[in-house]
């Protein structure tokens, strides 16, 4: 029987947390030994669950200080493989919701011949917290797509997903190769996790997945969009949202970081023209995101 961990960090935000949990209830998973391991990642507050909530399926892991998307994953995923010997582990957002045979079509994706290690379902946003939500009628809410797969835009330093704002109307249906995984959801194989190592806690918290995921695709690993999976994500319900000055300046500091420590002749070059204009006429968090990276200061930082 294949053995599956889900990795859920939570932060502040309990009933997220809590709605996220009630949908794995829903999931099936004949013939999967399912685990869930939350990671309470130096909430203010402990989190405690409601009794229905409480199982033996359902394990709550605490660290005492908030280490970021990437260090709070990375102390679920030693978790699992050390305690569980989890052939799979799925990495998910406690601001997702999944579908009920969300877990057995990304493992069938991941169990395909090939050599498939990570692999991502089609996201959409949650009925309401859509970029535009007044461009659509009522009816196509918790229709409209959040990610169908990934590309990494090297000339711009940058990574975007295909089919962001996009209606779905099947147009993304079939199961593809990717750039990079989405770490809103990503199912990875302990294989890849024994070859490339953890995500880099050097991000905390932004592009780590793009990261993990060129590692894992140099390591010859092949990323697959799953659209018969399926999620539905509030977009940064759990931090300050898309736009704050945290979620700028990790941005910024980690899209130079990445663009110089992994872009070629070309991309390094667009890389430092960014980087100035960010320095030179950038917002505050633009500006100290530029100077944090110029100087290495990496992992958590103070965002005023």
């Amino acid at each position: 029987m294949t053995h599956l961990s889900t990795i859920i960090v939570h932060y502040n935000a309990d009933e997220l947390t809590q709605i996220c949990l009630r949908s794995l209830q829903q999931l099936k998973t004949d013939g999967i030994d399912h685990q869930v391991v939350v990671v309470d990642n130096g909430s203010k507050e402990a989190l405690r669950l409601p009794k229905a909530l409480r199982s033996k399926g359902v394990e709550v892991i605490r660290s005492d200080s908030n280490l970021g998307f990437t260090g709070g994953n990375n102390l679920g995923l030693r978790h699992a493989i050390d305690h569980y010997k989890s052939d799979w582990v799925l990495l998910l957002n406690n601001d997702t919701r999944l579908a009920p045979d969300c877990a057995k079509r990304l493992l069938a994706a991941g169990q395909t011949a090939g050599r498939v290690g990570i692999v991502n379902p089609k996201v959409y946003f949650t009925a309401g917290r859509e970029f535009h939500g007044q461009s659509y009628r009522q009816a196509d809410l918790g229709k409209v797509l959040w990610y169908a797969g990934g590309s990494i835009d090297w000339e711009h330093v940058t990574a975007f997903h295909r089919g962001v704002d996009e209606l779905d109307r099947g147009q993304f249906d079939q199961d593809t190769q990717t750039d990079f995984a989405t770490g809103c959801c990503l199912l990875v194989s302990r294989q890849v996790l024994e070859t490339i190592g953890l995500l880099d806690e050097r991000f905390f918290l932004y592009l780590e997945d793009v990261e993990f995921s060129l590692r894992a695709r140099s390591a010859g690993f092949e990323i697959r969009f799953c659209p018969q999976a399926k999620v539905w994500h509030d977009n940064a319900g759990s931090s300050d949202g898309a736009g704050s000055k945290l979620s700028t300046y990790y941005q910024t500091r980690n899209r130079l970081y990445f663009g110089a420590k992994y872009g070629g002749l070309l991309t390094r070059i667009n890389t430092t023209r960014l980087g100035w204009r960010f320095l030179t006429s950038g917002s505050s968090a633009e500006r100290a995101g530029a100077i944090d990276m110029l100087i290495g200061r990496m992992g958590k930082r103070s965002v005023v």
